[in-house]
């Protein structure tokens, strides 16, 4: 393909993969949507979606699916689709799923700052590095404001955010209006930039750390106060 084709097939691909994300996050926040991956294989299109319950979105004896198939092929244009579901590897450490919990439980009616602490704290013991939640919307009083409670260490520019961080928003309908969600997740096992490492030395490795000439200089030094 030519250059403007090849960009062109890119921004398609690209607008279909972001809408279609948009799509399954309005309808199935309830099964803890976590994401989608879009793919083009010879015979059509093939999607990946992750959900925290992945029995809701497939229904019973795959019905839901049966109907995802039919609308994007008529809404998002995906030929021949063949979808498959899968759960979620680390739960606690996607920010989806977490805003996701935050706002199912909001929508119970249960207040926002014990629900916002018991999901730090659990994200923070799923291993995060760090990990912080921003709760917006009119949470006492008929003038907005929003409430921040974050834990270990949070990144928030430069190259580290792009392979460390994982961010997520959500929406909230409650009596008071709508709330928002935010979630910031700083991902473990990866080392940052700023990583120090410090290492046990013993006693008798502290030989091996001395400058060379190091003994030359004290026995002359001895030689000259002799003399």
């Amino acid at each position: 393909m030519t250059g403007p084709r090849v960009k062109s097939y890119f921004i398609d691909y690209s607008m279909k993969r972001v809408m279609l994300d948009e799509f399954l996050a309005n309808y199935f926040k309830d099964a803890g949507y976590a994401g989608v991956e879009l793919y083009k294989t010879p015979t059509g299109y093939r999607v990946v979606i992750y959900a925290e319950y992945p029995g809701r979105i497939i229904g019973r004896r795959g019905s839901v699916i049966r109907k995802l198939t039919t609308v994007f092929q008529t809404r998002f244009g995906l030929e021949n689709t063949d979808i498959t579901v899968s759960s979620v590897p680390d739960p606690d450490l996607n920010a989806r799923v977490v805003a996701f919990r935050i706002v199912r439980a909001l929508e119970k009616e249960i207040p926002y700052r014990r629900v916002a602490l018991a999901m730090l704290r659990r994200v923070m013991e799923a291993g995060a590095v760090g990990a912080e939640i921003i709760i917006s919307g009119k949470l006492r009083s008929e003038r907005a404001r929003y409430e921040k409670l974050k834990a270990g260490r949070i990144y928030k520019a430069g190259e580290v955010v792009e392979y460390m961080v994982d961010r997520a928003v959500g929406k909230a309908l409650l009596k008071r209006g709508v709330y928002g969600i935010e979630v910031v997740i700083v991902k473990p096992n990866v080392r940052p930039p700023d990583y120090i490492e410090i290492k046990n030395v013993k006693p008798e490795d502290l030989e091996t750390l001395k400058p060379q000439g190091s003994e030359e200089s004290s026995v002359g030094g001895e030689e000259v106060n002799e003399a």
